[in-house]
């Protein structure tokens, strides 16, 4: 089923039931009120009717022909309502039922007008309405009436059945119009909101089939705006990665190819007789062979940290010893290079213990100190620090070196990314230890933060949570 047919089938069930809801609301309470209205009308209609002929009681003395006479014309002046009358002993002198007058007075049967006998009240005349009629000038009782509704089981004249008929009717036909009605905004909210949909759905495609440049152009604060600024976002990021996939392999190609190209230049120079296969020339060999065999296991344990078949070991260990020692080791290794290595520890304590796998976290510090000396010229210098804040052990390396531009900062972690400045040194690496070094950090849930200056040097500070927590 179609979305806007779905709104629209909603819309109408919602108003459907909202109807069904108002019927029977009106049903319970509205029907009650109603007959009860009716009732109350109805004792007031024959309550005026003793009143009147009380005081006629009054002015004749008794029950007279003329009293009776005035009933049945009463009574045929009131054609949806049957009428009873019957004296103080309990004889009836007046009945709809039975044609009209029933006893007279001083009158020949045959010259009283008989209407049509009207209908019972239903079950009997206890579903009608009496009133006592009193003399005044006696204080006595001389009579009852009764009022009930000819042909009908309810306290409902005719006129009163007609209104309810007619109040049904006008609901049934504004439920109607309300189903209508649903059903018309229900399409055009389905087709406000499908409208949108559509737009994604076309870009989405559009996207599959090849166009990375596709956008919806959606904007703004409703959820459906958000939704397709999301989607751009999306779409650009997906963009963005394409092209460095594309740039990964074009590097990857480079890197494989500069130490195998020497390779084969050299066994090719010495296959056809121009360089001796000696010692020297087979060493050239050999560096080209390590160099590459150094890059597939980079991009091996890599691969393998992403997928999480590296096991990662969380143990609580004394970071500070782990980073002094660490320099301890490096410290020669710089001194070498003409570089100044120092340890600062700043966490205020001599000994700080974090839930932290050692292995792993020594491995991305020996990558940071290595780009730190590779991309640091002679009489520079480089600091590891050991700090922390509320949760989580800072661990920095910071050098005095080339720095890196900021619009390639966010690329860094990238594979094989390096600048175009590092790009033309010698002592460029593999392009992998820092995306290695953000997965270790990954792995334990901890974050990488860098702040570099081109010419001035650049700071690498490794967020790690003091306690793991799983998940």
């Amino acid at each position: 089923m179609r979305y806007s047919t779905l709104m629209t089938l909603s819309f109408a069930l919602t108003a459907v039931m909202t109807a069904l809801v108002l019927s029977m609301v009106l049903a319970v309470v509205w029907e009650g009120q109603f007959q009860l209205y009716t009732r109350q009308n109805m004792q007031r209609m024959v309550q005026y009717m003793a009143d009147s002929l009380g005081q006629q009681y009054d002015a004749e003395g008794a029950w007279s022909d003329e009293l009776l006479d005035y009933v049945d014309e009463s009574s045929e002046s009131m054609p949806e309502v049957g009428m009873r009358l019957v004296n103080a002993e309990g004889m009836v002198l007046y009945d709809d039922t039975v044609g009209g007058i029933v006893a007279t007075v001083g009158v020949r049967r045959e010259d009283i007008r008989h209407e049509s006998a009207r209908p019972a009240p239903g079950e009997g005349a206890e579903l009608g309405v009496s009133a006592e009629v009193v003399s005044q000038s006696k204080r006595v009782v001389v009579g009852t009436i009764t009022y009930w509704p000819a042909g009908s089981d309810l306290l409902l004249t005719k006129t009163d059945s007609t209104f309810r008929t007619n109040s049904y009717a006008a609901i049934v036909m504004a439920a109607s119009l309300a189903v209508v009605f649903a059903c018309a905004i229900g399409y055009l909210v389905a087709r406000a909101l499908t409208k949108p949909i559509k737009r994604i759905t076309t870009t989405a495609a559009q996207i599959r089939n090849g166009d990375l440049t596709a956008r919806t152009g959606l904007s703004g604060t409703d959820e459906m705006g958000r939704l397709g600024e999301t989607f751009d976002d999306m779409a650009s990021s997906l963009e963005r990665d394409i092209k460095l996939e594309h740039r990964l392999t074009s590097d990857v190609a480079h890197e494989l190819r500069t130490p195998l190209m020497a390779m084969q230049a050299t066994v090719e120079a010495m296959q056809d007789g121009v360089m001796p296969a000696n010692q020297d020339n087979l060493a050239t060999v050999a560096v080209e062979v390590r160099r590459l065999s150094r890059l597939v296991d980079a991009m091996l344990r890599l691969s393998r940290m992403e997928n999480g078949k590296i096991p990662i070991h969380f143990e609580k260990c004394d970071v500070v010893a782990l980073a002094s020692d660490l320099v301890t080791m490096q410290v020669q290794l710089f001194q070498d290079n003409a570089l100044e290595l120092t340890f600062v520890n700043d966490t205020g304590h001599r000994k700080f213990m974090a839930e932290i796998d050692p292995d792993l976290v020594r491995e991305a510090m020996v990558n940071l100190l290595s780009n730190a000396m590779r991309y640091t010229s002679e009489g520079g210098s480089v600091v590891v620090r050991v700090a922390r804040d509320r949760r989580n052990v800072l661990l920095s390396v910071s050098d005095t070196g080339m720095g890196i531009a900021k619009e390639d900062i966010p690329r860094v972690f990238s594979r094989f990314w390096r600048s175009d400045a590092s790009r033309e040194r010698e002592a460029g690496g593999l392009g992998v230890g820092l995306s290695l070094t953000k997965e270790i950090v990954d792995r334990h849930n901890g974050t990488i933060a860098v702040d570099s200056e081109e010419g001035v040097g650049t700071t690498f500070t490794l967020h790690l949570p003091i306690v793991h927590r799983k998940g």
